[in-house]
């Protein structure tokens, strides 16, 4: 039996058929920048910027809300699949130096502390690996990027 592939009738219909893997990668995708958006608008409060400046963060009372912007719109553009590129690159920017300089793992003399201190680190280092990826891949066919295209 032969088949007839749709054309798409405008820029903005795609011609490949829905299936699982769009809602999955939009599953993912919002799965993955819930924490920076939720992280990003956390920043904004007291209680972040003396964590930060306990770290020995510099200028945190502007440091800290800088970095919640940037998560937050690192967030909400791999959420929504819009310039998802861009918006990973905002997060590699973000948990770079967060990585770093809060999760300090090997600083920590405290056993207790120390653990914890490096399971943040390596939970940053994960996420910072999905951001690479979404660097390269995007955000995949059911986003705005795909409409732009």
């Amino acid at each position: 039996m032969a088949t007839i592939s749709a054309v798409p009738a405008s820029r903005f219909e795609s011609a490949a058929p829905l299936d699982a893997t769009g809602f999955l990668t939009v599953a993912g995708r919002t799965l993955y920048a819930l924490i920076f958006v939720m992280a990003g608008l956390a920043h904004f409060s007291h209680q972040e910027i003396a964590y930060a400046t306990a770290q020995g963060v510099p200028l945190a009372p502007i440091a800290v809300p800088f970095s919640g912007i940037i998560a937050l719109a690192g967030g909400l553009s791999i959420m929504l699949g819009y310039r998802a590129k861009l918006g990973a690159w905002l997060i590699v920017l973000f948990l770079l130096p967060v990585t770093l300089m809060l999760h300090n793992f090997w600083a920590v003399s405290d056993p207790v502390l120390h653990q914890i201190q490096l399971a943040m680190f390596m939970k940053n280092v994960s996420m910072l690996g999905g951001a690479l990826l979404i660097t390269q891949l995007g955000s995949g066919r059911l986003s705005l990027d795909s409409r732009r295209k």
